[in-house]
């Protein structure tokens, strides 16, 4: 009997639909705002972006499609059945209502709105309470019965946002708005690391353990059904993905780059996006670009609003799905007026405490079929990761401890962030030492 296998077309169609997934509006200020920072020092820091950016979620895909069908509960339950309630409402509470909705309806209204608004309107809140009102009903609306309207427009919308990006990008290669600068202090030493954490604010490795099912049954509809052959495609769409995010992402990078000598340094993406397109192309410019931008993050916010909506029905049945769709809405328009800039501020210490259990958690998943049953593995890498991303957390947050200073000094890489690596090893390796004293110990007891 054949196994049946995808044509090369095929398998670049779902590449691309991997890239529209992992690609939200959102994500293009993130490069911007690290390359004003990064300045000389970009080279590095982009690729410590790349890492968590783009190579991790793919990862995370490629994860869940040779776990056969697992998904973020079943996979968090394997550390405990606890933790496997607990951390799925975490994951689906960030890239919900906390953070990543508010934030497609502050990118729209920075990018979209907000440079056509008076002076007055834009500084006393009015602008964005009313648009949050408007963008949050429509996704209210769309989100009771998305049906087709939705894939529709992200079909139409991703390439004609592409197009726009790279016509702004070429133009900002070929006619940069000035020299690179010294980089802030921030990415003065280690830039690679910086760049690596900053590569959480995408959320797309989080993303992936939500989404990943998504590009599984794609691949399972076309006939596709061996783990292997699963994996193979996920690695070569992955591939397909990865270049085209990678591009994208370093050419706004340098856009941001070259922008500092004449925009200076600015507090948000969206700033940037806005006053590198108006330099370059004017108000029609910002007029194109602010419409594509606007439908991209309507499209965003539907979908996080129909999965988390879809999660939390799941989890509590006795309350409905318009029930959570409401509250959902509610929520996010509300923290979306905090602001862009305050919103990615308070997110950076949940995502740095919460990113390195879902970079351990895809590790142990890739390693799944060797550890088979050892979930000791599972529970002693999580919980030794856990422990320090907490504290790395609490640091990100601006409070300082007496432990972060000895940890400092003693644990390797915790001063770049990357403190957690060493005890998620070690953990590891407990774990793993257990399962096999339990195994013998076991198998001693039947003998």
């Amino acid at each position: 009997m054949n196994t049946p296998t995808l044509s090369f077309k095929e398998t670049f169609f779902i590449g691309l639909m991997l890239f529209a997934i992992f690609f939200g509006a959102g994500n293009l200020i993130f490069p911007l705002s690290l390359g004003q920072a990064a300045g000389t020092n970009l080279l590095p820091a982009i690729m410590g972006f790349l890492m968590t950016g783009v190579g991790l979620p793919l990862l995370g895909v490629i994860a869940i499609g040779i776990s056969k069908n697992e998904d973020v509960q079943s996979i968090s339950a394997k550390v405990h059945p606890v933790f496997g309630l607990l951390f799925p409402v975490i994951i689906y509470l960030t890239i919900g209502p906390l953070f990543a909705v508010p934030r497609t309806g502050t990118v729209s209204f920075e990018i979209g709105i907000a440079p056509f608004l008076s002076e007055g309107l834009r500084t006393s809140g009015w602008g964005m309470i009313l648009y949050s009102a408007v963008f949050f009903l429509v996704t209210y609306l769309l989100a009771l019965n998305p049906g087709k309207v939705v894939d529709r427009i992200g079909k139409i919308l991703t390439p004609v946002l592409l197009v726009i990006l790279a016509i702004l990008l070429v133009k900002s290669v070929v006619d940069p708005l000035g020299n690179v600068q010294v980089p802030l202090s921030s990415y003065e030493s280690a830039p690679f690391f910086k760049g690596f954490q900053e590569g959480y604010l995408t959320m797309d490795t989080i993303g992936s353990f939500v989404f990943g099912l998504i590009v599984i049954n794609a691949i399972r509809a076309k006939g596709v059904q061996q783990t292997k052959q699963i994996a193979k495609v996920c690695a070569t769409a992955g591939i397909v993905a990865a270049t085209g995010l990678a591009i994208v992402y370093i050419g706004l990078a340098y856009a941001g780059a070259t922008s500092v000598e004449t925009l200076g340094h600015l507090e948000n993406g969206g700033l940037i996006i806005t006053n590198v397109s108006n330099q370059h192309f004017g108000l029609w410019g910002n007029t194109i670009l602010g419409i594509a931008i606007t439908f991209a993050c309507l499209t965003t916010s539907i979908g996080l609003v129909v999965a988390c909506a879809t999660f939390f029905n799941k989890l509590r049945p006795s309350i409905s799905y318009r029930t959570y769709v409401l509250v959902l809405t509610i929520v996010s328009a509300v923290i979306s007026n905090v602001g862009l800039t305050q919103i990615i501020s308070f997110s950076i210490p949940v995502l740095v405490a919460i990113y390195p259990i879902v970079i351990v958690l895809i590790i142990l998943t890739l390693f799944g079929s060797a550890l088979k049953k050892r979930h000791a593995v599972y529970t002693w890498a999580v919980l030794f990761t856990g422990i320090i991303s907490i504290f790395d957390g609490i640091a990100a947050a601006g409070f300082e401890l007496s432990i972060t200073a000895y940890l400092a000094e003693y644990l390797p890489l915790f001063s770049l962030g990357m403190g957690w690596l060493a005890p998620a090893i070690t953990g590891g390796l407990i774990g793993f030492g257990l399962s096999l004293k339990k195994k013998k110990t076991y198998a001693l007891n039947k003998a």
